[in-house]
């Protein structure tokens, strides 16, 4: 017989029972009820500037998103947890041009000024919509200085010259990169290389940024680092973020709203600070 597959979750720390992947699975599909549009309004203020509207996407033919529905203000953070396989950064693919959209609209802006994205191209979706993806870990170009990966940043744009004006302005803000700005990106630390994913995507200044994984394969004093920096991004800078992240308390800590999806739905949605309460959600994803 193999042996079960044992999950400890999407936390850190201790936990007294270890529960396997598949029992995380099968449980997480007992929470909730079924969340509504209006309450997805309503964590937003009833003024978004993303939304998505009943999306059913995937990849090839294969659907992974059903009806899926998500609002988030202009400023706010939104923190997406869930088991394996649930869709999370399919809906972070979806959002920015990476999947098959069978159904559905995907719509960034103010009110009436809203524009619809829902068939644009990756390239587009950064240019046209202000919306800029920072991978997963290990999307620097190691061989390149820090400062020719800032320039990569800015490939859209119609001139080096700007490409490098904004880099400056990068460099302006981060001192630690600044310091390195002629170093190759393989000696930085672990903290150095996200805040350099995060700093390229920046240099096309966009008013959204989806985060896929920030504190995955860091160090906790490089988590805390992330965190800070993505916070002042949004308090400061007024950027709009919507994560994965699978250190479920780290990120419920950090956004203003969380859902927690499972087989390519919303279980639940509610505040962060309230789902990291949540008993269920603890038990399941928190380690308690």
């Amino acid at each position: 017989m193999a042996a079960k597959k044992l999950s400890t979750g999407y936390h850190l720390g201790g936990v007294d029972t270890v529960i396997s992947v598949e029992d995380v699975n099968r449980e997480a599909a007992k929470l909730g009820g079924g969340v509504t549009r209006e309450r997805i309004a309503a964590l937003a203020g009833n003024d978004p500037y993303l939304v998505i509207e009943g999306l059913n996407a995937g990849y090839g033919k294969m659907e992974v998103l059903h009806d899926f529905n998500l609002q988030v203000g202009k400023g706010q953070s939104l923190c997406l947890i869930g088991p394996n396989g649930a869709g999370k950064s399919t809906v972070l693919h979806s959002i920015y041009g990476f999947t098959h959209i069978f159904n559905g609209h995907i719509l960034v802006g103010d009110g009436g000024g809203r524009k619809d994205i829902t068939r644009l191209g990756a390239n587009q979706t950064l240019k046209q919509a202000g919306i800029a993806y920072i991978l997963q870990d290990k999307s620097v170009f190691p061989n390149m200085t820090v400062e020719e990966n800032l320039w990569m940043g800015g490939y859209l744009l119609d001139t080096a010259a700007e490409a490098r004006e904004r880099a400056e302005r990068v460099f302006a803000k981060y001192d630690r990169l600044a310091a390195r700005r002629r170093h190759p990106a393989r000696v930085l630390s672990g903290g150095e290389r996200r805040l350099l994913e995060i700093s390229r995507a920046l240099v096309m200044e966009p008013e959204i940024l989806l985060v896929d994984e920030p504190s995955i394969g860091l160090e906790p004093r490089f988590i805390d680092m992330v965190f800070e920096i993505l916070a002042d991004l949004q308090k400061t800078e007024g950027k709009t973020i919507v994560m994965v992240e699978q250190n479920a308390k780290k990120g419920l800590e950090f956004a203003d709203i969380g859902y927690v999806l499972v087989a390519g739905e919303i279980a639940m949605a509610a505040p962060g600070d309230e789902l990291l309460e949540n008993p269920d959600v603890g038990r399941l994803f928190l380690g308690g």
